[in-house]
């Protein structure tokens, strides 16, 4: 069933990232100090969490943050708030990546 309201969160917003050959490492590493340093004490921002897929396909990260609603994530993304935040450095190490927010408020 679609919702047509507005979201009431709370919000997960998960990035997931496909890294250049040999750069998982590096990326987790970011992950822990500038990713998290995007969302930590951010208002409306309720956590983080990062990780690898388990696969024998290849090597995904993902990057999740937890936001109290959709109003709080617009709050520190603005209009862009879709689309995959970069900060500086990261291009170097990325194949391709993507962001999505799920609205957790049913479950």
């Amino acid at each position: 069933m679609q919702r047509n309201g507005p979201r009431s969160g709370p919000i997960l917003g998960l990035f997931e990232v496909r890294p250049k050959p040999g750069c998982a490492a590096e990326l987790l590493a970011r992950f822990a100090t500038t990713s998290a340093q995007v969302v930590r004490g951010e208002p409306g921002s309720e956590g983080y969490f990062f990780g690898r897929e388990i696969t024998a396909e290849g090597e995904t990260v993902i990057f999740a943050s937890l936001w109290r609603d959709l109003d709080a994530v617009k709050a520190r993304f603005g209009d862009d708030w879709r689309v995959s935040f970069l900060p500086e450095g990261y291009g170097a190490l990325i194949e391709t990546c993507s962001v999505r927010h799920v609205d957790l408020s049913d479950g």
